[in-house]
């Protein structure tokens, strides 16, 4: 191929990219469908983003998809009644055009494949959802429902619980909102209202609401009715503490951003969502580590059986270890976590039985806690029942990846070059490094990388949608 020609097609790609734009905001907005690319979200996404997420499909498919071939079934899906749902547009094109030499019977092959969304009535209620405590995780759910924010979409991000109250705390949440040393500047725009003590991003008025405990807040008065209450505190982790939030007149469900305690549900979306009962009051989305190893595990033992297993975790440091040396209550998190690799427990092993019992009392765990902001990775040392190369365990893991339950849970890279910060943003729980795969008989050892901010973040946000009955369908459904 000429110099020329690749600047012509990437020229081409772009004016199909920008052409492709506006036609998932008209999706997203007017019709609530949300449109994928093979697992990847490109609602609100840039052209060049739109470019990278199509270059994915070399990764599963062995063969190129370019915008030209996805744009004919974007413009075909906004002229179809579709009820609110998701479509994996990636998918769709490379079975669609792997048969097809043109788009005569791109209509006749919609239909079909997406008849279930067309013959739905859904409609669309929507629910509060009130954010306890803006920490970490808390901005980044704030960032994910307002990014989700549409006439289609149900959650609605009513209002943020948080200590305070001085001069010129709002300006500040609003501040580390809009800004974030790890994820980067916000996407849009964020305004305060002094006067209310609120929050105006994109459109959407969030409340800030100043208060020590549960027990100072009523919602109702903020018009807020049968919220979830997503609790980001990690200061109750019981259904005796956690059930102080049902105690507020406006909540009426609790979700959990740690691991639970006694007998909460622990909820690994991908794995065990299914646990989740419209009875259900209070319900735990686990840990960052757990929500990433679980759904690999799952895969895993499903194919090859599990015997034991250790899982070792290098995690990036957090706000409860100390800058600098001090005093700290934890067993050597009082040292600087800025100088030093520190030796720590975790329960994310033993955690996965709780999701996945098939597991239980098969796991060790252990972690270290190390000098980076974000990103973590997970070493999973495991002994099978049967043998296995390192080949034929990456085909499988990337093909669970690509098409199967858990293909929104799972990534799979097999670059020599990946390091952590370009895990930064990802919004699967886990990421396959398939380069590192080590596998002889009947011992394997995974590298999984995870974003244990954002990633975690989204499977949140999963759980969220899960609890109040608002989960949406993605098709082609997996396999």
């Amino acid at each position: 191929m000429s110099p020329e020609k690749y600047l012509l097609d990437w020229q081409t790609s772009q004016t199909n990219a920008e052409s492709i734009s506006p036609l998932l905001g008209q999706l997203y907005r007017q019709k609530g469908v949300e449109i994928l690319l093979f697992g990847r979200q490109i609602v609100n996404a840039s052209v060049i983003d739109i470019i990278k997420a199509h270059r994915v499909a070399r990764r599963y498919t062995g063969s190129e998809l370019s915008p030209s071939q996805t744009l004919p079934l974007i413009q075909a899906l906004t002229e179809l009644d579709l009820s609110p749902c998701r479509i994996d547009v990636g998918q769709l094109a490379y079975e669609y055009w792997k048969n097809q030499d043109d788009v005569s019977n791109l209509n006749d092959f919609l239909n079909t494949a997406l008849a279930e969304s067309l013959s739905s009535s859904q409609s669309v209620e929507t629910q509060d959802v009130v954010l306890y405590g803006f920490g970490r995780i808390g901005r980044l759910l704030a960032r994910l429902l307002i990014d989700k924010s549409g006439q289609g979409y149900p959650l609605r991000l009513r209002a943020i619980v948080v200590r305070g109250g001085k001069d010129g705390d709002l300006e500040k949440r609003a501040s580390l909102l809009r800004r974030d040393s790890v994820h980067g500047q916000f996407n849009g725009s964020i305004t305060v209202d002094e006067s209310r003590k609120a929050i105006i991003v994109n459109g959407n008025y969030i409340q800030v609401i100043y208060a020590n405990s549960p027990a100072e807040v009523d919602y109702t008065t903020y018009g807020i009715n049968n919220a979830l209450v997503v609790d980001n505190t990690g200061m109750w982790r019981d259904a005796e503490g956690l059930g102080k939030h049902l105690e507020c007149a406006g909540a009426k469900k609790v979700l959990l951003t740690a691991p639970g305690k006694g007998d909460l549900k622990n909820v690994v979306f991908g794995v065990n969502e299914s646990d989740i009962l419209d009875e259900d009051q209070i319900i735990s989305a686990a840990s960052c580590t757990t929500n990433a190893i679980t759904p690999i595990l799952k895969a895993v033992n499903d194919k090859y059986g599990i015997q034991s297993g250790h899982i070792e975790t290098v995690h990036s440091f957090t706000n409860d270890q100390n800058l600098i040396d001090n005093f700290h209550s934890g067993e050597r998190r009082g040292r600087s976590a800025a100088l030093n690799m520190v030796l720590t427990s975790t329960g994310a092993a033993k955690a996965v039985a709780k999701a996945l019992p098939e597991l239980a009392g098969k796991l060790t765990g252990n972690a270290i806690r190390v000098p980076t902001p974000n990103v973590s990775m997970a070493i999973a040392n495991l002994n099978l029942d049967s043998d296995v190369d390192a080949e034929a365990l990456n085909t499988y893991l990337r093909e669970m990846a690509l098409n199967s339950p858990l293909s929104g849970q799972i990534d799979y890279t097999q670059s020599t070059e990946i390091v952590s910060t370009d895990i930064v943003g990802s919004r699967h729980a886990g990421v396959v490094d398939g380069a590192a795969t080590i596998a002889q008989d009947k011992r394997c050892v995974l590298y999984i990388w995870y974003d244990n901010e954002f990633g975690y973040s989204c499977q949140v946000v999963h759980c969220m949608e899960q609890m109040m009955g608002v989960r949406y369908k993605t098709y082609p459904e997996a396999k």
